[in-house]
């Protein structure tokens, strides 16, 4: 698989006493400071190094706002080279955001640096209970963050990637912090920061190197590790099943489509078994209709949803959720050349509808409307589509949220509070039927571009109407899924977005992922 575990030796240690200590127990000691905390007089690291800290903000250097930090030597004041101090979010008790964003912070910090051991030094008290952020949240939502900022893109360059020389994280927790929950939030971050990472790894891959049939090796290299059913559709066989519209996006190319599918069985005895479906264009010239080409390098990333469903497969797979899961992925390269579909065409789709096509720009909802039907006829009863689909979405939502749209509002309900605790931004759109007349074709049951108003509806609009009235809840990450610069704990290129409230959801959908 192209993402290897993050390798590090995690400790639990007593709260911070370093007395008596003879050598460096640690590269740095790394301490939460928030506007309030740096503002008074309580004890953060040491009286020393505490006052050094607070003549930085006296001189407007450090605030303690979110995304700060302050490096200072701490000159053998402690058996440690630095103390790395850290803004946040709010103040004490913190909620899981905060922490999970504050850690975040620290990735440019301990590359530049070099750091091979570091010392976390948990914030005092639990975490508000008004976010769910208890011991066992605070421990993942630190490690998350930790690990997803450490996160560099990936680079075929000589010199490689910048890696990360962490080693060894400490945590050094009061003596009243329920140290089992907190070694099981250990384990519940790296897992998601894995899966995260994961699903960067894909999205950032070259697309001469991820073609759809390498996607599809990817999928079988997940089930072979992690104890996954997979069934693979290749041309042939997608032609005899008659999947129309992911043939159709993928006719152009050299590099022939795929369709992917992976099963986890965790609840046999359930009636429910959710539906993932990820959007896998692995390169979209726009085909036909074909795109401008600035900027079209970032086309590499028109997979992220598929990455985002993988991303989840692969967390699924080590934890063993107590729910069923299948995920589909739709994966094909949207070319010109002789034989790509072209304006004008009508296609028929897996499920029997026909689509006339007036852009082949809009091709994900084709190949997502194939994967819908796919998904149900894999056993299917709820569904969820993850999807770079429009660029529109942003003119609503920007690059910081993605769009939730759904036919079922109560279903969408539980999806936004999922992602809330994940800590992903998402906000519901509308999908009320007056909007279904932007899909009316005089030659097909719809056709697959709604005109210049509501581009983000007309888009989900049309990958719903294949829900076949199934509880579905559609994902624009078209904003979210790739980033020019580094932004937070996301580096720039691939987001892997998504991929934690998936894993929120499924969690509560089940009986949590161990």
């Amino acid at each position: 698989m192209l993402w290897k575990d993050w390798s590090l030796k995690w400790e639990l240690t007593n709260a911070l006493d370093f007395s008596g200590s003879e050598a460096d127990v640690a590269d740095v000691a790394i301490v939460v400071a928030d506007q309030e905390a740096v503002r008074g007089e309580e004890p953060l690291i040491c009286p020393e190094l505490d006052r050094e800290l607070r003549e930085l903000t006296a001189r407007g250097i450090y605030t303690g706002k979110p995304g700060e930090v302050a490096l200072v030597p701490t000159l053998g004041l402690l058996p440690c080279r630095y103390a790395l101090y850290v803004g946040a979010e709010g103040n004490r008790p913190y909620a899981a955001k905060a922490l999970r964003d504050a850690a975040g912070a620290l990735g440019a910090t301990l590359l530049g640096y070099k750091i091979k051991r570091a010392l976390v030094v948990a914030p005092a008290g639990p975490a508000s209970a008004e976010n769910g952020a208890g011991p066992r949240e605070a421990a993942q939502a630190l490690t998350e963050g930790l690990l997803l900022g450490l996160y560099r893109r990936n680079s075929r360059s000589t010199e490689g990637r910048e890696q990360a020389s962490l080693e060894e994280v400490s945590f050094a927790l009061a003596a009243d912090v329920d140290r089992l929950a907190w070694r099981d939030g250990i384990g519940a971050g790296v897992r998601n920061a894995n899966a995260v990472c994961y699903a960067r790894e894909l999205t950032n891959e070259p697309a001469n190197l991820l073609t759809p049939e390498r996607l599809a090796q990817e999928a079988r290299s997940l089930a072979e590790t992690y104890g996954l059913e997979c069934r693979i559709y290749d041309e042939t066989e997608a032609a005899a099943e008659g999947m129309g519209g992911l043939l159709a996006v993928g006719g152009g190319s050299v590099n022939p489509p795929r369709m992917i599918v992976l099963k986890h069985r965790g609840n046999p005895d359930a009636a429910e078994t959710i539906g993932l479906i990820g959007k896998g264009v692995t390169f979209d010239t726009g085909g036909i209709s074909i795109k401008p080409a600035l900027g079209m390098e970032e086309m590499i990333s028109d997979m992220g949803g598929a990455a985002a469903v993988l991303g989840a497969m692969r967390a699924v797979g080590e934890g063993k959720p107590r729910a069923n899961v299948v995920a589909v992925v739709p994966a094909a390269e949207n070319m010109p050349s002789g034989s790509a579909f072209k304006p004008g065409d009508v296609v028929r789709m897996y499920g029997g509808k026909t689509v006339e096509v007036l852009n082949t720009d809009a091709e994900g909802r084709i190949v997502l409307g194939d994967g819908l039907t796919t998904a149900i006829r894999e056993g299917a009863t709820k569904l969820i589509d993850v999807a770079t689909l429009t660029g529109a979405v942003m003119h609503a939502l920007g690059d910081v949220t993605s769009g939730v749209f759904s036919n079922d509002e109560a279903y969408a309900d539980r999806f936004v509070s999922d992602a809330r605790r994940a800590g992903e931004y998402v906000w519901p759109m509308p999908t009320y039927p007056e909007y279904r007349r932007l899909l009316k074709s005089d030659v097909a049951d719809l056709k697959n571009h709604g005109g210049t108003w509501a581009g983000a509806i007309a888009g989900a609009m049309f990958v719903g109407s294949f829900a076949e009235d199934l509880p579905w809840i559609h994902i624009d990450i078209g904003g979210t899924a790739w980033m020019w610069s580094d932004r937070g704990f996301e580096s720039k290129g691939g987001t892997g977005v998504m991929v934690r409230s998936l894993l929120a959801h499924i969690e509560e959908s089940g009986e949590g992922i161990r």
